[in-house]
């Protein structure tokens, strides 16, 4: 295998990979914060709930819609790129993937449309049940996504024939360790991110002094009262997965630790079971990813603990101009602790693919290194437009503030304009304003 197409590839898919995660951080935390906020507009049909859920839910819809392309070119490249793990281990991690598609090509999409422009048209109790659906089948596609990556990990729950892994035991592979605390470390990290979005968005209003002035402090105690829970869980799992590592993937626990006796060890361990290589990960992706990770974390930790302290005083909400600046710097930290975290995860387990049954340099496809150059530069291109253009998408409709939002627009209102103006027909009744879904 020729090194220059190795590199090509590892970056390309690292890149690819890296930017559509922070497309699902996201879209995962948002959802679950929309259709909660939406469970409460149903059931108490208050007017200032039924605005959020609109607000925030667009905001949403725009993230999902941009990520979905994000997610539909990175999976071409298991063909492109790496068709010596499809073909290895295909048989087994590919299933997952298959499952994933399904669920979330088909059954998350379709549910989103029918949410999107369902407004107006179904009964507010089935208008909410979609969200929870898209909600739902969101958590199924990021588990059935672990579960392959998880087996890239841990490889369990199979059997080799003819060169090549044959699934064995379906239920190993699903209730792979590797697999199940790497889903809830995401999704609590999903929640985390959403919480910090969400605060800084509606920190940003505050600080300039938004008319909206209690849409936006009910939107930053939310965010605010999110982000400490989903921290600490996200720790914990994150915890349990460094105390596995010495069992699951010994060296990159010894690299992290920088433990060299150790290191050494386990070098001549896997030199005398995989024969001569070096097996050793790289230190500066692997330990500082880690890092990265864990002071991201600490730093997180002491401004959303200070958080829910400020929170609970409203002059506090409403004035503290400097703590609003805070929360809108303190928007990336999550993204830049999740990335840093994959970046952990997958680099501290090379030079394998599969840990332990096929090395990285077996499974990159027979291409040329300009062919790779060539695709390199086009994915890099494509996910840097998209990347682009959903900050500009989200920062241009955060800005606007919950004024007119397109998503659940009531043609009826437009008809009503051109009928004339208000005053014809009598005031207005308050009811008018609320969404036909009858929060």
């Amino acid at each position: 295998m020729n090194p220059d197409v190795l590199d090509l590839a590892r970056l390309q898919f690292s890149l690819t990979a890296g930017g559509h995660f922070l497309f699902v951080a996201l879209t995962l935390g948002l959802a679950t914060v929309v259709a909660v906020v939406q469970t409460v507009a149903t059931a108490g049909r208050k007017p200032l709930h039924a605005r959020m859920v609109r607000y925030w839910g667009q905001l949403y819809a725009i993230n999902y819609a941009v990520g979905i392309v994000t997610g539909i070119v990175m999976e071409f490249q298991f063909g492109l790129s790496w068709s010596g793990l499809t073909h290895f281990a295909g048989n087994v991690f590919g299933a997952s993937l298959a499952v994933e598609t399904i669920v979330a090509f088909f059954v998350e999409s379709t549910f989103l449309g029918l949410w999107i422009f369902g407004w107006h048209r179904f009964n507010r109790w089935v208008h909410l049940a979609t969200i929870w659906i898209v909600t739902l089948t969101a958590y199924l596609s990021a588990y059935w996504i672990l579960v392959s990556n998880g087996f890239l990990n841990n490889p369990v729950g199979y059997r080799t024939e003819g060169g090549r892994l044959v699934l064995d035991d379906p239920v190993a592979v699903l209730a792979n360790p590797s697999a199940l605390l790497a889903f809830g470390h995401i999704v609590a990290g999903a929640l985390l991110t959403a919480g910090f979005f969400v605060a800084g968005v509606s920190a940003y209003h505050l600080f300039r002094r938004s008319p909206e002035w209690e849409f936006f402090a009910r939107s930053l105690r939310i965010g605010v009262f999110l982000s400490f829970p989903a921290l600490m869980v996200t720790a914990a799992f994150g915890g349990v997965q460094l105390a596995a590592l010495r069992t699951l993937q010994p060296m990159k626990s010894a690299v992290f630790s920088q433990k060299s006796a150790e290191i050494a060890q386990i070098q001549a361990d896997m030199v005398a079971r995989f024969g001569p290589g070096d097996y050793v990960p790289s230190e500066a992706w692997t330990r500082g990813g880690g890092l990265v990770m864990l002071l991201s974390f600490a730093l997180m930790m002491y401004l959303t603990f200070a958080g829910v302290i400020l929170a609970c005083f409203k002059k506090v909400v409403f004035r503290f101009r400097l703590w609003h600046l805070v929360l809108m710097a303190a928007v990336p930290l999550p993204y830049l602790a999740m990335i840093s975290g994959w970046v952990f995860r997958e680099a501290g387990r090379q030079p394998w693919v599969v840990y332990g049954l096929l090395k990285t340099e077996d499974a990159v496809s027979d291409l040329s290194p300009g062919a790779m150059r060539a695709s390199l530069i086009v994915f890099t291109t494509l996910f840097g437009l998209l990347v682009v253009l959903n900050a500009w998408l989200l920062a241009r409709h955060a800005r606007r503030g919950p004024v007119d939002p397109g998503l659940g627009r009531d043609d009826r209102d437009d008809r009503d304009d051109r009928d004339g103006p208000e005053d014809q027909n009598g005031p207005e009744d308050p009811a008018d304003s609320l969404p036909a879904t009858r929060y």
